[in-house]
């Protein structure tokens, strides 16, 4: 795409969230252009959205207003859910919605079969951060992609350069501290994924920095991974002029009043910026919207990036607005020092500054008067037992969290926005025919009017401009307005007023009927594209020559490595330059060379391809838009091309996935972290098991995040630029509540991946993995020393040559694991083959 493609594209939409009716009729009234909500599955909102049986309603109402609605499918659907994912598409379709916002690479493929007519879009949860990411998804089906919110301006039009598929942009609301689609905190935590829609927040909680072994002092910045609040109104004008086809809100969570206020501000800022008029009243203030939900809005990654500002870090969740500071504490009340105005009816909150125990509730509630000192304070009073003032000091920052006034504005802007289309008339009137009136909507829905009645010559007053217009103008309350009237009357005709009406009236029912009429889409039963791979028979344990991969992320630990002489060794550096060393060191002990790519890769660093291809190895393949690159590297390659293998972040959570994956060139690849044991099993029925590497030693990589601890709070550094890389020169981890710390890398982009404490282990899995006829076996380590690799791999060569059993390989690796082992993702509940029986087809 070249500048004037970009000058040429047409308005951008704007896209406001919906949990549920109140939130749906609020994005319609403050003008969004469309809407995106969840069911209540197969959503990464899993908490709010409409049922299965509401769509259709919900699809009229949108329709009606001339809103398009978009259905989010944006979770990981695993094998026993495809027969009902197809059935809620078949449904999707079917009710008119304008398309789906999907994560699964396997469900986008599926969706395309089964409803063709329906649009599809890539979720964020896809984690596309580059043209090739965009491309990889147009090849699957969609129309649409929702870039990563951690890309900048520059990252954004480079893509935009580069691809002809419609970009869609989030400019407001929460930020995730880990990229969508990357994160497996609340899956190794607490058995609920993120890419479930299950997602638990463990990125709001508090930790304490551990720099080299010592306990850093954070001062009031314990909230380390929980980032602010997206605000790009001050970007809008250049993302328009870069060609972005949907400015997204993010928000489904949130209650009617922000999803008006965000609408509306974003609404203006996109009539501005395109020339169009804007309506100054009940305008929306920056300050408007802190208040009405913020954690500190700011344009972070969308503008340049500044480490220190993404994450404060004092305090997690909504503050709203700072309006002063606690001077003193009586028995009446509490006497602030205000630098905004506070009013009876405000809810407050007191930011303590003690933050020995920043997880207990702060003292807060609402003012019941406010009175002004001699001295200039302001005195707040409460309701009895309200406020415990025993907790509340001097010093203490006063925020104040809900402003009743600003629910009125939202009311108002709500009751005032009556959302209306344009439409052209043309009137056809002359004496001995029928009056004819034909409308057009600017939306492109038409109508046509005939009277059944001859017009009459005019013997009085003659049908004239005016006339028509003033009649056909009176659209009241309907979503229309008169956009212009073209008269066709060659001689003095009269007509009616009421005729005039009655083609009003008809006209606009016909344009509704025309909104609302549901598309006639042709729905299929999905069809396999191809031929399923034979699975393998079941096998026994010595029918299998069982292969082990260990995974190093320093030449300390590759020393280990080469002592046990596995069957391959990946090297997963933070410094590129020294692979190629280590790649010829592999070679010269005849051990398989693997090079991990980035998870991640912007448009800026596609020179990490051309320098991982120059090794000549295997290729552990963690990006879908790299995969993509590589995949048509290797179709205009004309001698031989390195094998490639899939990583756990393509997030392959279904046979459909595994074979799109597959087909793209993969040799195997490595399942989702997502998947349980039981379904990890349960591939070998569908997907041949030599195609399949199980990471069985490793050290779940929870977050993985553009936002730099790094630099953030070993700098004073805004990025990589500046920051001196003390990534390099010091080891740091993450200590949470529980006294577990969590190691923290940083990657070849600077980018940081938190590890979880405990290692994770499948040895409780490994003899039915390996009846099942799994031969791939993988062991990752973190800060691990050469001694520590070289005894975990020995243990796991042990149990695979039979000198061991599965009981005293946990023994072992639990021996070599300083804070424990846990079967983490890999747990299977109780209750999860009752769960595969509710969802599967027969039932």
């Amino acid at each position: 795409m070249n500048e004037s493609k970009a000058l040429q594209s047409p308005k951008p939409e704007l896209m406001s969230p919906a949990g549920h009716w109140p939130q749906l009729e609020a994005a319609i009234a403050a003008g969004a252009d469309a809407v995106y909500f969840g069911l209540q599955h197969f959503t990464a909102r899993a908490k709010v959205g409409f049922v299965l049986e509401e769509l259709p309603e919900v699809i009229r109402r949108l329709h009606r207003d001339g809103v398009k609605g978009f259905v989010t499918f944006n979770t990981l659907v695993f094998d026993h859910e495809l027969h009902q994912a197809e059935q809620a598409i078949a449904a999707i379709a079917a009710s008119g919605a304008d398309a789906i916002i999907v994560q699964d690479v396997g469900i986008a493929g599926m969706a395309r079969q089964v409803a063709p007519d329906l649009d599809v879009h890539g979720s964020t949860q896809m984690s596309i951060t580059s043209a090739e990411g965009a491309e990889l998804a147009a090849s699957l089906g969609c129309s649409r992609v929702v870039l990563g919110r951690e890309l900048g301006l520059k990252d954004i039009r480079r893509i935009a350069e580069a691809t002809d598929v419609e970009l869609e942009v989030f400019v407001h609301g929460a930020l995730c501290v880990s990229y969508s689609g990357q994160c497996f905190s609340s899956e190794a935590w607490g058995g609920r994924s993120a890419n479930r829609g299950q997602c638990a927040q463990a990125c709001r909680l508090s930790y304490d920095l551990i720099v080299d072994g010592q306990q850093r002092d954070l001062a009031d910045a314990r909230y380390l991974l929980s980032p602010g609040d997206l605000y790009a109104i001050e970007q809008i004008p250049e993302l328009t002029e870069i060609g972005v086809a949907c400015f997204k809100i993010e928000g489904r969570y949130k209650d009617a009043d922000y999803v008006t206020l965000t609408t509306r501000a974003y609404r203006a800022a996109i009539d501005q910026a395109v020339g169009d008029m804007v309506d100054g009243s009940l305008s929306v203030s920056k300050t408007d919207l802190e208040q009405v939900y913020s954690r500190g809005l700011g344009p972070h990654f969308i503008g340049e990036t500044n480490h220190q500002n993404v994450v404060v870090g004092r305090a997690p969740r909504h503050r709203g607005q700072q309006v002063g500071k606690v001077a003193r504490v009586n028995s009446d009340g509490v006497l602030v020092s205000a630098n905004r105005e506070i009013k009876a009816g405000d809810g407050v909150v007191f930011d303590s500054a003690d933050w020995r125990s920043p997880e207990q509730a702060e003292e807060g509630g609402n003012v019941f008067s406010v009175s002004e000192t001699h001295d200039g304070l302001h005195q707040l009073t409460f309701g009895n037992g309200a406020i415990d003032f025993a907790r509340i000091r001097t010093g203490d920052l006063v925020w104040r969290t809900r402003d009743p006034q600003l629910a009125k504005k939202s009311k108002r802007i709500r009751n005032a926005a009556v959302r209306t289309t344009g439409v052209l008339f043309r009137v056809e009137a002359c004496p001995g025919t029928s009056l004819v009136v034909i409308a057009e909507a600017t939306s492109g829905e038409t109508a046509r009017f005939e009277c059944e009645e001859l017009l009459q010559p005019a013997k009085n007053k003659a049908l004239d401009l005016a006339t028509v217009r003033e009649q056909l103008g009176r659209l009241g309350q309907t979503p229309f307005h008169l956009e212009s009237v073209d008269l066709v009357c060659d001689k003095p005709t009269f007509c009616p007023v009421s005729i005039l009406n009655l083609a009003r009236r008809e006209v606009v029912q016909q344009l509704l009927a025309a909104r609302e009429q549901v598309p006639d889409r042709k729905i299929s039963p999905m069809v396999r594209s191809v031929e399923k791979e034979t699975p393998a028979e079941t096998v026994s344990v010595a029918d299998v020559r069982p292969q082990m991969h260990l995974l190093v992320r320093t030449p300390q630990q590759l020393d280990g490595a080469i002592e046990l002489q596995p069957d391959s060794v990946t090297l997963d550096y933070l410094d590129l330059y020294g692979l190629r060393t280590s790649v010829e060191r592999l070679r010269e002990h005849n051990i398989g060379a693997r090079v991990a790519s980035p998870r991640i890769l912007k448009p800026s660093e596609q020179k990490v391809v051309r320098f991982l291809l120059s090794l000549d190895c295997q290729i552990l393949v963690r990006s879908g838009g790299l995969l993509f690159d590589l995949a048509k590297r290797r179709s205009e390659a004309s001698g031989s091309f390195p094998e490639l293998h899939g990583d756990f972040s393509l997030n392959a959570a279904n046979e459909l996935a595994f074979e799109k994956y597959l087909q793209m060139g993969l040799s195997r690849i490595a399942p989702t972290y997502d998947l349980n044991a039981e379904q990890i099993e349960d591939l070998a029925g569908t997907i041949k098991p030599e195609r399949v590497e199980l990471v069985v030693f490793h050290h779940l990589p929870v977050f993985h995040t553009e936002h730099c601890v790094f630099c953030r709070f070993l700098s004073n550094g805004t990025d990589n630029t500046n920051c001196g890389h003390p990534c390099e020169k010091h080891v740091i981890s993450l200590k949470d509540n529980s006294g577990r710390r969590h190691a923290v890398l940083a990657d070849v982009g600077c980018r940081n991946t938190v590890f979880g404490a405990e290692a994770q282990v499948a040895s409780s899995f490994l003899p039915r993995w390996l009846e099942a006829g799994f031969q791939h076996f993988r062991l990752e380590f973190v800060h691990q020393d050469a001694a520590e690799v070289i005894e975990i791999g020995t243990a796991l060569r042990d149990f695979l040559s039979g000198d061991a059993s599965s009981q005293q390989l946990e023994q072992r690796w639990a021996k070599h694991s300083s804070q424990g082992t846990t079967d983490g993702s890999l747990y299977v509940p109780k209750d999860f083959k009752q769960l595969v029986q509710l969802n599967s087809p027969s039932q």
